[in-house]
C-alpha cells in the first residue's frame, strides 16, 4: 500500500464490566473504534484495535453471588456467551481481547503498582466517603442527587439513581493531588488530548478545582475479588486502577522479552482512546496522572463520545432501556447497524435511537441510495456489454465532475476521520453516492443504448459509474465491510484485494482494467418489510 509507512495506529475501547450482557450502547463504542481502526489500516498504517472485559470489583462479586456462582465462572460465562459473540454480531476486527483476570494483566498491574510504591507515589492512609458500587467510585457531594420513588429522601448516584454506601477504610492512596498542575500544563500543551471540546472544557474545569489523592486499594476484610497489592496481600487493588492498566498490559508493558518490548514501543502512546463521557474523568485525569507518575507518556487522545438515548433516557440495563444488538442485526444486518449509528449521530454528542429512523435510513440511504446504485450500474454493464467493463473514450464535463466529486469526497472523508468526526466522513462519502445517482439519471444510459452511434458514449458513462463504485467500495470498506466486499468481488478483481487499496489513492481515476469481467452482484441491502416495533 502506497502509504504503508510503518506508522502505527493504536486505538482502544473501554473494557466493559461483565456483570451483564451487552446492549447497543456498548456496541456503539465498539463500532466507532473499529471503523477508525479499519480506516487507518486502509490508509496503510499498522492499525491495532484493543477491546476486552473488566472482571474484578465488588459489582462483579455481588452479581456472581446473586447468580450462585464464583466471580471467575460468571466472567467466563459472560465473555463466552455474550461479549465475544457481540464482536461477531457487529463485525469487529479487533487485534486483541484483554480480560483483567488473565495472568499477563494481573502480573504487570503488580509491576506498575510496585514501581509507583517504590518511587513514593503511593502511601497508606484512611478514608471515609460515599461509595457507588455501580460506578465502583467514591462520590463527592456534588456527584449526588435527590432520589425519588423508593429512594425518596436519600442521596443517590446521579448516573445509577441508586443510594451510595458510606465506607470508612484504611487504604493505600495514589498521590493524585501532585498532578493538578502537571495535568493542566499537559492539557494546555496538547489541546487535542481531550476531545470533543465540550469534554475538554469539563475536565479542565474539574482539575482546576484541585485534585484529591485517590484510594487505590480495598481491605480483603471487605471483599477479596481483585489483584493483590504486591507489598501487602491483605489488600486488593481498586478496580479502576487495575482496569485502566489494561491498555498497556495488553501490548507488552512489564514483559522482559524483546518481542513484547518492541510491540509496546511501537504502539504506546495510544493514538485514540474511545470512551463514554461518563468515564471521561478516569481516562483524562486519573489515567494520565498514573502514567506521568510512572515516567510514561499519556495517550495522544482521549475521545469522550455521547450517550445513546432511548425514549430520552441513557441506555441502561438497570432501567430496562437496553436493546440487544441482535435485535437490530437479525433484521437489518451488521453493515446497516454500523452505518446507522455512525451516520445518524454526531460522534461526541448524545444521540437518540428509534426504530423508525433506523428503518427510514436503511431504505432511503442504504437500499435505495447506495445498494440500488451498485446493482443497476452492474446490471447495465451486463445488459449492454455482456459483463465486460467498457473503455472510456474522451471525458465530458459531466464525467470530469464525477471525478472531481470523488476526489473531494476522499480528501474530506479522510480529514474528518482524522478528527474522529465519523458522521462527517460518511456524509462526505455520500456526496459521491448522490453524484453518481444523479449522473445516471442525467446521462440516461438506457436511452444511449438504443442507438449504435452512441456506443462509445455509453461505454464512457458506464466506465465512469463503475469507477465511482470502486472509489465507494474503498471508502466504505471500514464502515460497511460486508457490502464493500461484495461490491469489490463484482468489480475489483483486476486490481488486487480490497484491503490493499490505499485511501489516498482511491480517487485516482481509471484504475479498473477495461475489458475485465464484471461479476453479477447480489442485492447489497435487500428491501425489507419491517414491523414498527421489535
Amino acid at each position: 500500500m502506497s502509504s504503508g509507512n510503518g506508522k502505527s495506529f493504536y486505538i482502544t475501547t473501554p473494557i466493559f464490566y461483565v456483570n451483564d450482557a451487552p446492549h447497543i450502547g456498548h456496541a456503539y463504542t465498539e463500532v466507532a473504534a473499529d471503523v477508525l481502526a479499519r480506516w487507518h489500516r486502509q490508509r496503510g498504517e499498522q492499525s491495532f484495535l484493543l477491546t476486552g472485559t473488566d472482571e474484578h470489583g465488588e459489582k462483579i462479586l455481588r452479581t456472581a453471588a446473586a447468580n450462585k456462582t464464583t466471580p471467575l465462572e460468571w466472567a467466563d460465562k459472560l465473555v463466552k456467551e455474550a461479549w465475544l459473540p457481540l464482536l461477531e454480531t457487529i463485525d469487529i476486527d479487533n487485534q486483541d481481547f484483554i480480560r483483567t483476570t488473565e495472568p499477563r494483566h494481573e502480573k504487570n498491574v503488580q509491576v506498575f503498582l510496585q514501581h509507583l510504591y517504590d518511587t513514593g507515589f503511593i502511601y497508606q492512609g484512611s478514608y471515609e466517603g460515599n461509595y457507588c458500587v455501580g460506578c465502583e467510585e467514591y462520590k463527592t457531594e456534588g456527584d449526588l442527587i435527590e432520589g425519588d420513588g423508593q429512594f425518596a429522601g436519600q442521596q443517590v448516584c446521579a448516573i445509577h439513581s441508586k443510594p451510595v454506601e458510606k465506607l470508612k477504610e484504611t487504604n493505600y492512596f495514589f498521590k493524585l493531588s501532585d498532578f493538578t498542575q502537571p495535568l493542566l500544563d499537559f492539557y494546555q500543551a496538547n489541546p487535542n488530548f481531550i476531545q470533543p471540546d465540550s469534554a475538554r472544557n469539563e475536565v479542565v474545569a474539574f482539575v482546576r478545582r484541585g485534585l484529591e489523592d485517590l484510594s487505590i486499594s480495598r481491605s480483603k476484610e471487605k471483599f477479596d475479588w481483585g489483584i493483590d497489592i504486591p507489598w501487602d496481600n491483605s489488600h486488593i487493588t481498586y478496580v479502576w486502577f487495575d482496569a485502566l492498566l489494561n491498555y498497556i498490559t495488553a501490548i507488552g508493558y512489564g514483559e522482559e522479552d524483546p518481542a513484547s518490548k518492541a510491540k509496546f514501543e511501537s504502539l504506546w502512546p495510544a493514538s485514540v482512546q474511545v470512551v463514554g463521557k461518563d468515564i471521561l474523568r478516569f481516562h483524562a485525569v486519573i489515567w494520565p496522572a498514573m502514567l506521568m507518575a510512572a515516567g510514561m507518556a499519556p495517550a495522544k487522545q482521549v475521545f469522550g463520545h455521547g450517550w445513546l438515548l432511548v425514549g430520552g433516557e441513557k441506555m441502561s440495563k438497570s432501567k430496562l432501556t437496553g436493546i440487544a444488538p441482535t435485535q437490530i442485526t437479525d433484521t437489518f444486518g451488521s453493515d446497516a447497524f454500523r452505518y446507522y449509528f455512525m451516520k445518524a449521530i454526531a460522534f461526541g454528542s448524545d444521540g437518540s435511537f428509534s426504530w423508525e429512523d433506523l428503518s427510514a435510513r436503511y431504505q432511503a440511504e442504504l437500499a435505495n441510495g447506495f445498494g440500488n446504485l451498485a446493482s443497476r450500474s452492474i446490471a447495465m454493464v451486463h445488459r449492454y456489454f455482456d459483463g465486460v467493463l467498457p473503455a472510456a473514450a474522451s471525458f465530458s464535463e459531466a464525467d470530469l465532475a464525477v471525478q472531481a466529486v470523488a476526489a473531494v469526497a476522499v480528501a474530506d472523508a479522510d480529514s474528518a476521520m482524522e478528527k474522529v468526526a465519523i458522521h462527517d466522513a460518511i456524509g462526505s462519502i455520500w456526496t459521491l453516492v448522490d453524484e453518481l445517482n444523479n449522473y445516471i439519471t442525467v446521462q440516461e444510459p438506457w436511452v444511449l443504448a438504443k442507438e449504435e452511434s452512441n456506443r462509445e458514449r455509453l461505454g464512457t458513462v458506464l466506465n465512469t459509474t463503475v469507477e465511482g463504485l470502486r472509489v465507494l467500495a474503498v471508502l466504505l470498506n471500514p464502515i460497511t465491510p460486508k457490502a464493500a466486499s461484495k461490491l469489490w468481488a463484482a468489480i475489483g478483481a483486476s486490481v488486487g484485494t480490497l484491503d490493499s487499496q490505499p485511501i489516498d489513492q482511491a480517487a485516482k481515476w481509471s484504475q479498473l482494467k477495461c475489458g475485465s469481467q464484471i461479476a453479477e452482484l447480489e442485492a447489497l441491502f435487500p428491501r425489507l418489510e419491517v414491523t414498527e416495533e421489535k
